[in-house]
């Protein structure tokens, strides 16, 4: 149990102006939570300068970073053409009949006369027909995939909904923010004649009806939804798609030699193609629906935007304009946990029960707060251009790691880790490896970008700092959100500082017990059991900003691991050297151990600038010092050091390979842990945002000899899960009881050749390998993840 005291600096006497400050919302200016606060906010969001440079100048001025906030679900008297107090009653009705909806008819007959649909349809009419002809029964083929796919969006119905849809927002939410310079650079990409792909995150059932509204609002008309077939019921299904929805045919993800398969593929692509040329923008989700269990990355979102880039490549349209979106909530509205692995699909009634239920157990003086995150759009032209030259050898992590975990190695190739966890469906499959890698790539490095540009909501500051046990919620909180900040990620609030921590507190208090102890001061008590997984799932939104220290921090342990105890001062820590390449060394083993659906590396970013980025971070937060040794070259000397023996023999003209900055040293820098009285409890809080995820590796690694096996992928990642849940129980720590832990961890070890898969009628079935089935080894795996661990 916690006890973390929330001291109040303003009493009863003030209680008046705090309530109206708490009723009425958080105004977009900051006000003082720190001085920090009140002078900076990053602006979030920039696109890749390596992969697309020409995009990074052109869409963005210094001067759209002061155009500040607008609040979508404020619609006012003066958002209509009307005046009067019969237009305040009906100012939302009236605002929904003003907005812009262009004529966005769907054009079968284009669709059928397609080149790919004619390439195809001679195979389907063996007798053929008359030049120019479809036959009839091939016309209703392609009319029943259309069905399935798509239908005309209705103006009236999209109008009656974006008025229901604004009312139930106001009703449940105290806000939802929009930065106007992030709108104004997609209004700009939109008017250079290009589509609008927008590539998102996926964090509630709500992302495809509130984005939508949130474009529409903003002047970009009716936004086309791809959704996943498989959560929706026909009914759903019809509504949404009379709403802008698309959905991908069952008959696309036949085998490639099937003849309904191939006619489902071409029509799936011309329907694209037609989609893309008449401008109208597409949103595609990169993450898997919340709730569902397996690889983050969406194959349904992979295989959407390999159609963009197929309709690209072929040069039906010259470019589209690729835009990151993400969306944050201070806590997530969504349907009950086991519904998405109903064998039933969600239906129109249950998903709307589902998340009016959630939002109604808020309360309605528990209102929260929602980001949508435009990041800056690219030229999805430009990146397929500059982004096949940054591809490079790669291994398996089998190859990688596992001779170093059974110590018959101890140097890491120079080569970068290669870990596909989503497989390749549907009409991706039609493409040539290089597209399906170009695709994977490009999916990967859009969601790092949304990701990077999410603003951190106050509920995930909180609770971090609750689930870490830190004292002063209130000094905390301000040192945390400038931590934030300080890093060049943005936060999803503002305010008062008192009223932000009351309202964290009360949007988690089904979570945490708060007692009243001495004037104007509470305790705030953590309610122990699976409440704690909840805070340690909404505390993972901060590891984005810190992962590179985190990561940097988990290496130092490992290193410090063999030579000082874990419990040991930090005095003793301290006067451990550490060498620049043992602490490569070390960063490089636990970055490939580490899944990258966590990590979300740029793939135009090599593993060993990552090492230096680590470390740069660790020296620039303080928590390493640079040592000078004897016999070392000082490290404040800047000049000229001597050029390595294998850039001498280059003649003076040749600039290939100009990493002329390739020079010897001497010896290896040298680094020491800093002394100050912050740096031990800051190490720690880096160490523990990865605890969650290297426990249920490490509990894994115990795991092995008790588990079930042969058993399926699914059914020992449940024997897992249910081991983590008896563990936690006895250890009292939850945090690592999240089903997606135990996945993660059980194909981790797939791919480092702890488990192996083998077919079998009721499919691949995996068993214990005959390397880690001795128990010597399975210890040293064991104490390989444990050395990582702090805490």
């Amino acid at each position: 149990m916690l006890e973390a005291r929330l001291q109040t600096q303003q009493r009863s006497s003030q209680n008046g102006r705090e309530t109206s400050l708490w009723s009425s919302g958080f105004g977009m200016k900051l006000e003082a939570v720190t001085p920090f606060l009140g002078k900076y906010r990053p602006f979030v969001g920039r696109c890749c300068q390596t992969c697309t440079p020409k995009s990074w100048e052109s869409l963005f001025h210094r001067s759209i970073m002061d155009l500040g906030f607008c609040n979508v679900i404020l619609v006012k008297e003066e958002n209509t053409r009307f005046r009067g107090w019969l237009v305040r009653r009906l100012c939302y009705f009236l605002w929904s009949l003003e907005q812009h909806i262009p004529p966005c008819q769907d054009a079968p007959q284009k669709i059928v006369e397609s080149a790919g649909v004619q390439n195809v349809i001679p195979g389907r009419a063996p007798g053929g027909a008359g030049a120019g002809q479809v036959p009839s029964h091939v016309k209703r083929d392609i009319q029943r995939i259309l069905g399935h796919m798509q239908a005309p969006p209705r103006p009236v119905l999209i109008r009656l909904f974006s008025w229901a849809l604004l009312r139930i927002l106001n009703c449940f939410f105290l806000n939802v923010q929009l930065h106007k310079g992030q709108m104004k650079m997609v209004h700009k990409a939109a008017q250079a004649g290009s589509p609008l792909v927008l590539l998102s995150t996926h964090k509630s059932l709500l992302d495809g009806i509130l984005l939508p509204f949130v474009l529409l609002s903003q002047g970009l008309g009716v936004l086309r939804v791809a959704w996943d077939p498989r959560t929706c019921s026909p009914i759903l299904r019809a509504l949404l798609k009379k709403l802008g929805g698309l959905f991908l045919p069952p008959e696309a993800s036949l085998s490639l030699d099937s003849s309904e398969g191939v006619l489902a593929r071409a029509v799936v692509h011309a329907a694209v193609e037609q989609l893309l040329v008449s401008g109208q923008p597409l949103l595609i989700f990169l993450e898997e629906p919340p709730g569902a269990q397996g690889p983050r990355l969406s194959a349904l979102g992979q295989t959407w935007l390999g159609l963009v880039v197929q309709v690209v490549q072929v040069g039906v349209v010259p470019d589209a304009m690729l835009v990151p979106v993400a969306i944050s909530y201070d806590l997530v509205p969504d349907a009950p946990r086991d519904t998405y692995h109903a064998s039933a699909p969600l239906g129109l009634w249950t998903g709307a029960l589902a998340v009016l239920r959630s939002l109604r157990g808020w309360g309605c003086s528990r209102r929260a707060c929602v980001r949508v995150h435009l990041a800056q759009p690219f030229s999805l032209h430009e990146y397929i251009i500059n982004a096949r030259s940054c591809w490079g050898s790669r291994q398996t992590l089998e190859q990688l790691l596992q001779p170093i975990v059974l110590g018959q190695c101890t140097v890491v190739p120079d080569t970068e880790k290669e870990q596909e966890w989503t497989p390749v469906t549907g009409p991706l499959l039609a493409l040539k490896e290089e597209d399906q890698l170009l695709v994977r790539r490009l999916s990967r490095h859009v969601l790092n970008a949304s990701t990077a540009s999410s603003a951190v909501m106050s509920t995930a500051i909180m609770a971090t700092l609750l689930l870490f046990k830190h004292q002063k919620l209130l000094g905390e909180f301000s040192w945390l959100t400038e931590e934030q900040l300080l890093r060049g990620f943005d936060v999803g609030f503002s305010g008062q500082l008192q009223c932000l921590v009351q309202h964290a507190l009360s949007l988690l208090r089904p979570h945490v017990a708060l007692l009243r102890v001495q004037q104007g001061d509470l305790l705030v008590v953590l309610r122990p059991g699976p409440g704690l997984t909840h805070l340690a799932h909404l505390s993972s939104e901060l590891l984005p900003a810190f992962l590179s220290e985190a990561v940097g921090a988990c290496a130092v342990r490992a290193l410090l691991a063999g030579r000082v105890p874990p419990e040991g001062p930090w005095e003793l820590q301290g006067i451990e050297l550490l060498s620049q390449n043992q602490l490569y060394h070390q960063i490089l083993l636990l970055m490939h151990l580490l899944p990258q659906d966590l990590l979300l590396l740029q793939p135009c970013q090599s593993s060993y600038c990552y090492c230096q980025e680590v470390l740069d971070r660790l020296i620039q937060c303080g928590l390493l010092v640079a040592e000078e040794t004897s016999g070392s070259r000082p490290a404040c000397d800047t000049g000229r050091q001597r050029l390595s023996a294998k850039l001498l023999w280059k003649p003076s003209g040749d600039f290939t390979d100009s990493d002329s900055d390739d020079f010897e040293e001497a010896e290896g820098r040298y680094f020491r842990l800093n002394q100050q009285s912050r740096c031990p409890d800051f190490f720690l809080f880096l160490c523990r945002l990865l605890s969650p995820l290297l426990k249920a590796f490490a509990q894994a690694a115990t795991f092995l000899h008790q588990g079930q096996l042969p058993d399926t992928e699914s059914g020992y990642a449940e024997q897992l899960f249910r081991f983590l849940e008896a563990t936690a129980q006895e250890e009292g720590f939850f945090e690592c009881v999240d089903p997606n832990l135990a996945i993660s961890a059980v194909w981790t070890f797939r791919d480092l050749g702890v488990l192996q898969q083998t077919p079998s009628p009721a499919g691949p079935m995996l068993h214990l390998s005959r390397t880690f089935a001795s128990g010597d080894n399975q210890e040293k795996l064991e104490w390989f993840i444990q050395q990582f661990i702090c805490g």
